[in-house]
Order: structure tokens, then C-alpha cells, then sequence
């Protein structure tokens, strides 16, 4: 059985009571915690400052007299101002981290009654943060004797069900917050936003938001926002940017402020971005675009809380945490030139790659009901499609002929315009007819216009350029298209389905998985290492 160790500050009141007999008759905290037949303490660490050695003498001896198994260990604290709480807390602390702690053998406890009140606090925030890694102990003096009473605090809020419960709603809140109120079904997704919660709400350090445009980097980013404001965290501003605006001068002067006369047309003072954001959250959204210069300015920003406005000749501070998005690859961006690996590795402690809509399509459904709800807030009447209507929006939304190339501003716009023509508040099949059309329209001529560009990106996702250079150009549109299946596909089953679906119906056995193994293969290339640049 474990044995108990105190940890205690000698009461240069409490515990100084008279050097006379008496004095056994009244309650000495120091004293009455070794009185307790059912709480046997095996070791009293008692700290006190030499200014007390008497006191300090006298109580060992009394202590030693009612418990002789009591091993007391002296410990002097010497504080010249016992009433600074940087000075008290750094002096216990010191002397925590010289004492042996051997959490197997011993249970440990933090005497919480005597000594100042900042001594007290400093305790508490010392067991509480571990350093004394056990539970709290309070005394209070009682009408059954000198010995007094007890009561353990064990600081583990998840033994206490009701706080547990109130801490874990509050978590789901802020869940729930993040995704808007949308019951969301993609567990990969779910879980991401379980995790960004506590990271919200714990951590000061850089955030970055990763994903392809659409995917709702912004509107996460004001969620998160709202959760570190509600909770007291922050008491600054929202202030939000697209660095792929800012230019030159422009996005210096923008981004940090600049004094009046800096340069030509600068006729007053400009704060700057940085300092608007002070004790708030600034969000660099497309934070690839900006320039070498000023990437170099934002780490020390991030680092020192410090920055030059242009042409000024002192610096100048914000309190700001650093939300950070992008839909580039920004290691691919260090490996150009184009941006700086010491700021992506300060940036890259939180990073949350957000999913295309195609690849979370299982949430697509509670999507539209909350695209329907927004349309209803703003026009003040609630409209909704009829049972045929949604079924087949659904189906078309679930087909290969819907890209979802936008991602989730396609889906409310999409959304926007069925409902803006609902007569009656009923999104019917004409008007459903006609905007599948609309957006079949809309994807095949992206397609067109954009697939050189497209087959390029996705090949130079998986493969070098000298890999690139040695396939055909015939060749390189049939693999682009086949690694965009793989990417989009949860099996390599299901991929292949996809690109053999006409010449596995005329096959007597289907091995989709090996052909389509087969000729990735060809290219040195795997299912599963496709399949991870998803962003699922």
C-alpha cells in the first residue's frame, strides 16, 4: 500500500501557538495533520523561512511527539517579499524540482492552508500543473480536537462526473460551431473538427488551413474566431486579408503600416493589418501569394510580436494569433524559391488540409438543408424542394458528371438560384432540370478551357519533372485522368469500376484492382500513395 506524503508551508500564526502546555489543546494545522489515525502520514516536507526557526522547532517536536512513523523533512523557503507572487511561485517552484518525487511508492499531497494567500495560490497552480504531481489538501480546525479535519481535493476534473458533463458539452458546442451547425457524416472530417476544437481553444500558436478554393477555409476560419471570443480568449478583432491582393508597396504597407511620408502618395500614417489585429486573430488567406520580403517580415512578427512599418525607424508590437490558408502546396512552394521553409515551419505546427466536397460527398445532404436555412434567413421565407426534386438534385450531385469544381461556393450558388425561382417556397423538377443543365454547362466548359493546365498540376503532384518530360503528351492526359479517379476513389476496386466500365461488362471475370495495378505500375506508381493526395 502506498505510503502519504505532505507537502506543507509552516503557519507563522496558525502553527505558533504558545510556547506553553496549552498549546497541545488548540488546533495547529502542521500539527493536527498527523493526528488522523485513518490517514497516516508517512512523511511532513515542511517548508518555512529561517526567520521561524523556532516555530519551526517547536512543531517538529510536537509533531514527532503525536507521530513518531512522521519523518520530517526541513525545507527553508527565503523570500524577501512574501506578497510577490513571481517571487514566492519561482521559489517553490525551485524547490519542487529539487525534491524526489516517486509517484509509485507515495501518494502525494499539497497542504493548502497555511502560509500567505499568494503562497497558497502558487500551491495549487503547482499541483495543478504537476509539479507536485498529486491532490490537494485543505484543514480546517473542528470540535473534535486539536487534530482538526481533512478534505482531499483531487484536481483530475474527470473524476467529477458533472464537470466532466459540463466541459464535454461545452466541447461539442464548439464542435459543432466549427461545422456550422451541420450534422456532417464524413468521420475523416468529424474527427479533424474534434481536434481543431481543442486546438482552438488551448493554443496560441499559428493555425493553417489547407484545401482546394471552395472547400470553406474563410468561413472556418470566423468559426474559430467566434469560439476563441465567446470563450474570453481573445478580445481583439477578426481581421481577414487575401494575400493574392497584395502587391509591392502595397502589401507592405498593407500588411504592417507605414508612416506618413514613406513613400510617394503616403500622406498620413498607416497602422497596418498586424496592429488592427492586436489581442485578436489576422487571417492570411492565399498566404503562398505573398512576396519573399514580407514573408521574412511576418516570422519575425510571429515570433517577436514585433515588426517595422515601412519607413519607420523604431518597431512596433501586436499581440495577434496567425491564421494562416492556402489551396497551394506549400512545400512544393519552398522547393521553387517562392516561399520560405523556416516561415511554413513555423506556420505547420496546426495544420488542417480541409476536404473538396466530392471527396466528403456523404455530406452533401445535410449541405443543402443548410444552404436552404442561410437562403431563408436572408430572405425572410423558408423554401424546400419537392420528394422527386431532391431525389434526383441528389443523384446528379453523386454522379461523375458533377465535379463540384467549386467545392461548397458551387453548392450555394447552385442552391441560391433553385430557390430564388421556387414559386411558393418549392424547388419542383423544371427548375431542377434546368439548373443540372446550368452546371453541366458551367464544369464542361472549365474542362475544355482548363485541361491542359489541369493534366499538368495533377502529374506534377505525383511525379518529377524529368518523369514527366519522358511520357508522351498523349499519354499524359490518360494518366492525369486515371490518377484524378484514384484520387477520388475509397478502393482501388472501386476505381477501377470507374475506368473499365464498359470493357469489364464484356469481360468473362472482372479483375479491375489488377489492370488498373498493372498500369499504374507501368509509371511506378501505387493505389495507395495516389490515393493519400486525395486531401479525404
Amino acid at each position: 500500500m502506498a505510503g502519504n506524503v505532505i507537502i506543507s508551508i509552516l503557519g507563522s500564526t496558525l502553527d505558533n501557538r504558545g510556547f506553553g502546555k496549552k498549546r497541545h489543546e488548540r488546533w495547529r494545522p502542521n500539527v493536527g495533520l498527523v493526528m488522523h489515525p485513518e490517514f497516516p502520514v508517512d512523511e511532513l516536507v515542511l517548508i518555512y523561512s529561517r526567520d521561524f526557526e523556532d516555530i519551526a522547532n517547536l512543531t517538529i517536536q510536537d509533531i514527532q511527539e503525536v507521530s513518531p512513523q512522521t519523518q520530517v523533512s526541513r525545507w527553508y523557503f527565503d523570500c524577501d517579499d512574501p506578497w510577490d507572487f513571481e517571487k514566492v511561485y519561482s521559489e517553490l517552484h525551485d524547490l519542487m524540482k529539487q525534491y524526489t518525487f516517486d509517484p509509485e511508492q507515495y501518494n502525494y499531497y499539497a497542504h493548502i492552508t497555511t502560509g500567505t494567500h499568494v503562497a497558497q495560490i502558487c500551491m495549487y497552480l503547482l499541483t495543478e500543473a504537476n509539479y507536485i504531481p498529486g491532490k490537494l489538501l485543505q484543514t480546517a480546525p473542528s470540535k473534535e480536537g486539536p487534530q482538526g479535519s481533512y478534505h482531499l481535493i483531487d484536481l483530475d476534473l474527470s473524476k467529477y462526473d458533472q464537470i466532466a458533463s459540463r466541459f464535454a458539452q461545452e466541447a461539442q458546442q464548439g464542435i459543432d460551431h466549427l461545422k456550422g451547425g451541420i450534422d456532417t457524416r464524413n468521420e475523416a472530417f468529424n474527427n479533424m473538427m474534434e481536434q481543431l476544437e481543442k486546438v482552438s481553444v488551448r493554443s496560441k500558436a499559428p493555425i493553417l488551413l489547407t484545401g482546394p478554393t471552395g472547400a470553406g477555409k474563410s468561413r472556418l476560419a470566423r468559426r474559430i474566431y467566434d469560439i476563441k471570443k465567446q470563450r474570453g480568449l481573445i478580445s481583439g478583432d477578426l481581421v481577414e486579408v487575401n494575400c493574392a491582393t497584395l502587391r509591392g508597396d502595397n502589401a507592405m504597407s498593407a500588411l504592417f503600416g507605414h508612416v506618413k511620408g514613406a513613400f510617394t502618395g503616403a500622406l498620413s500614417a498607416r497602422p497596418g493589418l498586424l496592429r488592427e489585429a492586436n489581442n485578436g486573430l489576422l487571417f492570411l488567406d492565399e498566404i503562398g501569394e505573398l512576396g519573399l520580403d514580407e514573408q521574412a517580415m511576418l516570422l519575425r512578427a510571429i515570433e517577436d510580436k514585433v515588426f517595422m512599418p515601412l519607413g519607420a525607424d523604431r518597431s512596433v508590437s501586436s499581440n495577434f494569433q496567425l491564421l494562416a490558408g492556402t489551396n497551394r502546396n506549400l512545400f512544393q512552394r519552398v522547393t521553387e524559391g517562392e516561399f520560405r521553409e523556416d516561415l511554413l515551419a513555423r506556420i505547420n505546427l496546426w495544420t488542417y488540409e480541409m476536404p473538396s466536397l466530392k471527396s466528403r460527398i456523404e455530406d452533401l445532404d445535410p449541405n443543402i438543408d443548410y444552404e436552404l436555412q442561410q437562403f431563408a434567413y436572408q430572405v425572410g421565407h423558408n423554401v424546400s424542394f419537392n420528394k422527386s426534386a431532391r431525389k434526383k438534385y441528389l443523384s446528379f450531385a453523386h454522379s461523375e458528371e458533377a465535379s463540384w469544381r467549386a467545392n461548397f461556393r458551387d453548392l450555394n450558388s447552385s442552391i441560391t438560384r433553385m430557390a430564388t425561382l421556387a414559386s411558393g417556397g418549392r424547388i419542383t423538377e423544371s427548375i431542377l432540370d434546368e439548373e443540372i443543365g446550368r452546371l453541366k454547362y458551367d464544369w464542361s466548359g472549365h474542362s475544355a478551357d482548363s485541361s491542359a493546365g489541369d493534366v499538368d498540376e495533377i502529374l506534377r503532384g505525383v511525379l518529377t519533372e524529368p518523369e514527366i518530360n519522358e511520357i508522351d503528351v498523349f499519354d499524359q492526359a490518360q494518366l492525369a485522368k486515371v490518377i484524378q479517379v484514384c484520387q477520388n476513389s475509397k478502393t482501388m476496386a472501386e476505381a477501377g469500376r470507374k475506368l473499365f466500365n464498359v470493357s469489364r461488362t464484356k469481360r468473362a471475370s472482372n479483375n479491375d484492382s489488377h489492370r488498373l495495378r498493372v498500369y499504374l505500375q507501368k509509371y511506378g506508381l501505387e493505389f495507395k500513395a495516389l490515393n493519400s493526395h486525395s486531401g479525404a
